[in-house]
């Protein structure tokens, strides 16, 4: 185990931004303010009919929004868009195909928030907008679809982390439906598989043209900026080295490493996640003068994804992030549930995801008894296995996992490569960097270790799937060849070495680890980078053209560096100046 002076867990910042200090002028904080900005910018359009769209992300609080803007605007023409969704139980039948049954999975939805919507409502409110003589105003969560061209759009969006706390809260319903207090989990995936599709392909039409956007992530404490000033502020992140804002997560399998490092709230009984780079789910904090304005990262690929991502990148995933990073902490914790994840054959045809959740696990601290449980021991029975996983499920006898499965021990540094269909799991006593394709929520759980969620319930098993992907020639002679420290010294300079560590070649994932005490220099090669500084207290990224601000980075934070910088420089910085320092870096092969 790594040691550090208490001093050193302060390093880690949990609250990253970007400056946009040449617009510091143009954000507007708290709700009177924002109203009275919005009644000039209204009067400022000397048009009498004008139509103002207010568009609604889900799981922005609507009470909020009608007590303190909506009323207080004093249009008088107010139409509430969300009064045209079909009921409830049309809604229900309508999503239950990407929906399901299954407690945990369901399918990429195809439809629009416009698919909700009753067409003999909509089609009348559309009449009646027509009709109706002086400035109206529109709101709710498809509410730019009732106006062809509106001439003020405002954007009231929302992160998907603070959306799901809010599921947790029982404080929001999903769309159309009335479902407060409905188990979030359940909440959660049909957000993942229709809700955030359906919001998503509208944001994507419409960020362009957002005349002003709304952050409410923080209750009774909005912030509004310009849809221009917002624009340019996702500009000018991309082309500059950024980090996300992470978030933490207890589980039944969680650790204390990151409440000790991290200076985490003490009291949490554990830690078992940190996603420190998962821009779908993760905040992006743009800094105007004083002002922080929160926002979901996923805009930046809505809106940059060619100089984010790289054009081979984009053209092969589309307006996705497709590197995740995040943090699995078992020191004093316990074993993650054992698993497998589908191949991209099953992900596609079952679930309508284009690739699948390949992935790895760099050790970035560990107790000298941690281990992996990765592949299957030589001359097992399938049939036998899955038989005692199902006995085991039913309550008939623990599993015996080594019985099947081979455990292998680990240490820091050490990077376990975990191709799709391999049966695996982190032992107890390890901190885990996990390096992925994004897919993040395909995990067939096939053992839990017998234990239960936080909730007190049993966490949904997936045999049956999990059966359907296993590769069962994934054996401890193949495991040790082609998944463990499968580690190449490729270049080396006065000071640095750079070695290629994986992932698997059946994975699109390249990681590069470099150990340096004096510069290197660093090439995206058209990808969008993504690193971890996983030894050393701090280091700075610079540009050898000085075309951004250098970044300082901490031990353990990840941090990201659009392909459209096309290089880089890192050395050791502070505390570490003159010492060793080491990333792990991943990127796209084109």
């Amino acid at each position: 185990m790594k040691s550090f002076d208490k001093d050193d867990s302060s390093f880690y910042d949990k609250a990253p931004f970007i400056s946009i200090e040449e617009r510091s002028e143009e954000s507007i904080a708290g709700w009177e303010k924002i109203v009275i900005g919005l009644k000039s910018r209204i009067e400022r359009l000397e048009k009498a009919d004008a139509v103002i769209v207010i568009n609604y992300y889900p799981g922005v609080n609507e009470g909020e929004l009608l007590s303190h803007l909506i009323q207080p605007l004093g249009i008088a023409n107010s139409f509430n868009a969300n009064d045209l969704f079909q009921a409830e139980t049309d809604i229900q039948r309508l999503t239950y195909p990407d929906v399901t049954d299954d407690p945990v999975f369901g399918r990429i939805t195809q439809l629009c928030i416009n698919d909700l919507f009753d067409q003999e409502k909509f089609y009348n409110a559309r009449k009646h907008l027509k009709s109706v003589n002086g400035v109206k105003l529109i709101f709710g969560y498809g509410a730019y679809f009732l106006a062809n061209d509106p001439d003020l759009l405002i954007y009231a969006d929302m992160p998907r982390w603070e959306l799901q706390l809010r599921y947790r809260r029982g404080e929001i319903s999903n769309l159309g439906l009335n479902n407060k207090g409905e188990k979030s989990s359940l909440q959660y995936k049909r957000g993942f598989f229709v809700d955030w599709r359906m919001a998503d392909k509208l944001k994507e039409n419409t960020i362009a043209r957002w005349d002003y956007v709304l952050d409410t992530t923080k209750a009774l404490l909005p912030v509004m900026i310009s849809g221009e000033a917002y624009r340019h502020a996702l500009r000018k992140t991309v082309q500059q080295p950024f980090r996300v804002v992470p978030f933490f997560d207890p589980g039944p399998w969680g650790g204390q490493w990151m409440k000790e490092h991290f200076d985490l709230d003490p009291k949490e009984k554990n830690y078992a996640w940190c996603f420190d780079c998962v821009p779908e789910e993760n905040s992006l904090l743009l800094k105007f003068g004083d002002t922080i304005f929160e926002t979901p990262s996923i805009n930046l690929i809505f809106l940059n994804a060619e100089l984010l991502l790289g054009d081979a990148v984009e053209a092969r995933f589309g307006k996705e992030f497709p590197i995740r990073f995040d943090f699995l902490d078992t020191i004093e914790g316990g074993n993650l549930s054992l698993q497998v994840h589908p191949t991209n054959e099953f992900i596609k045809e079952h679930f309508g995801m284009a690739y699948t959740q390949d992935e790895s696990y760099y050790i970035l601290d560990a107790k000298e008894d941690a281990c992996v449980y990765l592949g299957l021991k030589e001359g097992i029975s399938p049939s036998e296995m899955i038989s005692e996983l199902n006995n085991a499920q039913n309550g008939k006898s623990p599993f015996d996992v080594e019985k099947f499965v081979k455990k292998f021990p680990v240490k820091a540094h050490d990077h376990i490569l975990i191709p799709a269909g391999t049966v695996h799991c982190s032992g107890k006593n390890s901190m885990v960097l996990e390096i992925s394709a994004t897919p993040y929520i395909f995990t067939f759980k096939l053992w839990d270790w017998g234990r239960m969620g936080l909730d007190g319930k049993p966490r949904p098993i997936n045999i049956e799937y999990g059966k359907e992907v296993i590769d069962w020639n994934r054996t401890t002679p193949w495991v040790k060849k082609e998944l463990i420290n499968t580690v190449q010294t490729i270049a080396s300079g006065d000071g640095w070495e750079e070695e290629k560590t994986g992932l698997h070649a059946t994975e699109f994932i390249e990681t590069r680890r470099h150990w340096f005490s004096k510069p290197v220099h660093h090439y995206a090669n058209g990808s969008v980078n993504v690193l971890n500084l996983v030894e050393g207290l701090e280091a700075v990224v610079e540009s050898p053209s000085g075309s951004f601000e250098p970044l300082i980075v901490h031990y353990a934070e990840t941090f990201i560096i659009p392909a459209n910088i096309k290089e880089y420089t890192i050395r050791p910085y502070g505390k570490s100046e003159g010492k060793k320092c080491t990333t792990i870096k991943a990127f796209i092969r084109t």
